[in-house]
């Protein structure tokens, strides 16, 4: 592993992580309805899902995965449709009555939970990093490089979360955000039933 070849790794894992899609709308619904340690949990799990990705596509198990249609579209419809009900889920709750308290905020299982399906259920994070890694993994790159690749690609993830989840959940205006919560429920939950039906129509169009 050269710094120049683990550099350029660096750059475009960089690049990938902060590019906005579906992790960007769970990781921010986490923070704000659920708070910072919701957020965290969501940016943690995240980062490890892309690890596993990472990790199948070094060791060429990625290969066999995207190379199976049947594979590939299981994990795209399945992506599709946790997306839609998340969405159907934000866009359906309800605001509370008169002076009733908030509605309770995500719990931590949950936020684990979609931080890992979100990368898991997207078969596309699969081809990125088979894209990448095929540019400068060969057959003379040792194990130990192999892995250190990976592990950047999932560090860097985690870490571009964990700030994104830094930045929304600081103390000094948090609060006043959660006092909207239903709000940002309901508006996470058209953003990701609109990403939802960009997928499908994508699906269906064979991209």
């Amino acid at each position: 592993m050269t710094l120049a070849t683990w550099l350029t790794v660096v750059t475009i894992c960089i690049l990938g992580a902060m590019s906005p899609g579906p992790s960007l709308a769970i990781v921010l619904k986490q923070t704000l309805t659920g708070g910072r340690r919701n957020g965290m949990i969501t940016a943690i799990t995240h980062g490890l899902g892309v690890g596993v990705y990472a990790f199948l596509s070094i060791i060429g198990l990625a290969a066999i995965i995207t190379a199976s249609s049947l594979v590939f579209s299981v994990l795209q419809w399945g992506g599709a449709a946790y997306l839609a009900w998340l969405g159907i889920r934000g866009l359906l709750a309800r605001a509370p009555a008169g002076d009733a308290p908030l509605p309770e905020a995500p719990t931590t299982a949950s936020a684990a939970r979609d931080g890992l399906l979100i990368v898991l259920l997207n078969p596309k994070i699969a081809l990125f990093f088979l894209a990448l890694f095929s540019q400068v993994v060969g057959t003379d790159t040792s194990m130990i490089a192999r892995f250190g690749y990976a592990a950047t690609a999932m560090v860097i993830d985690a870490s571009w979360y964990l700030f994104v989840t830094w930045l929304f959940s600081n103390p000094r205006w948090l609060h006043s955000l959660r006092r909207q919560a239903i709000w940002f429920e309901r508006l996470f939950g058209a953003v990701l039933l609109g990403l939802a039906s960009h997928l499908v129509v994508g699906i269906l169009n064979g991209k």
